[in-house]
């Protein structure tokens, strides 16, 4: 890849950063199809994240900007328009800079989870999920699941109150039986997410105990380092389903693609998904956790 005064300049705002995987993949993808642009990391915590985002797009060469953990909901205040799910949930995690200078919204990280679902072949039609952590990535699933047919949506997330949040924007806007969890619980659930940061630190706890898992159940666990996690290898062990959160990233990426501007990438770049697999998935993991 090489870098010149007309390149265009991407970012992904985090806070932590290192954990992310945007940057090789999107560089991947620039070198690939002869895009003259690259992503960068930038750790941005959700108190400076307004600002920062303002700053960033007064350069007339940013391209766009990616948002994770913790900046979803903080930057909307920045927004002239954004799209109808990232407005229902108060979320975005991808904004751009319009013909005019003002700045648009989408949240696509919900149709990332369930096309990674639909991928894997993992049902979600008619059953009940659990989700874990109630912030911009589990507000975003949640309402992608309800405007997909799933039976009921159940929350729980530590922050008093945040769980109730989500669940009556989701049910408002859906009509989609959505409630909050007094505990983290996974009985009775067919469908298991989490959408918390737990598991990012090696001596994390797991955010449910997979023991009181039901028969049958599905766990997705959307977290992008240390994949995979101690909470899926559990899983498996004791013999339930299990999908990493690579899917959730590598489906998203022709919309993001398209959503910057870049429509023919897009489409080339979702008749080879199999190549980010390969890019995403630990070697030793391929064969038994990737989409063939």
């Amino acid at each position: 890849m090489i870098i010149t005064g007309t390149t265009q300049v991407y970012a992904i705002a985090a806070d932590p950063v290192a954990q992310v995987r945007a940057p090789e993949v999107f560089n991947h993808i620039f070198n690939r199809h002869g895009i003259d642009a690259v992503m960068i990391p930038m750790q941005v915590g959700a108190s400076e994240v307004v600002e920062w985002t303002r700053e960033f797009f007064r350069a007339r060469n940013a391209g766009g900007l990616i948002l994770s953990i913790p900046n979803k909901s903080a930057v909307l205040r920045t927004l002239a328009r954004c799209d109808p799910l990232g407005s229902t949930m108060g979320a975005v995690n991808v904004i751009r800079r319009l013909p005019d200078g003002s700045l648009e919204g989408a949240l696509f990280d919900g149709e990332g989870f369930v096309l990674g679902m639909e991928a894997d072949g993992l049902v979600y039609k008619a059953r009940h999920a659990l989700i874990l952590g109630a912030g911009g990535a589990g507000s975003a699933i949640s309402a992608s699941l309800a405007r997909r047919g799933v039976a009921s949506i159940t929350l729980y997330d530590p922050v008093p109150g945040k769980a109730a949040e989500v669940a009556s924007r989701v049910q408002e806007a859906f009509g989609v039986p959505c409630s909050a969890a007094a505990n983290n619980s996974p009985k009775g659930f067919g469908l298991v997410i989490n959408a918390s940061p737990l598991g990012l630190g090696p001596r994390d706890a797991f955010p449910f105990d997979p023991a009181q898992l039901s028969p049958g159940a599905t766990v997705c666990d959307i977290l992008m380092k240390n994949q995979p996690t101690s909470l899926l290898r559990t899983v498996r062990a004791l013999g339930g389903a299990a999908q990493p959160g690579f899917e959730m990233l590598i489906q998203q990426i022709p919309l993001h693609l398209d959503f910057f501007g870049h429509v023919e990438p897009a489409r080339r770049v979702q008749q080879e998904l199999g190549l980010l697999r390969e890019l995403l998935y630990p070697k030793a993991l391929r064969e038994s956790w990737a989409q063939a």
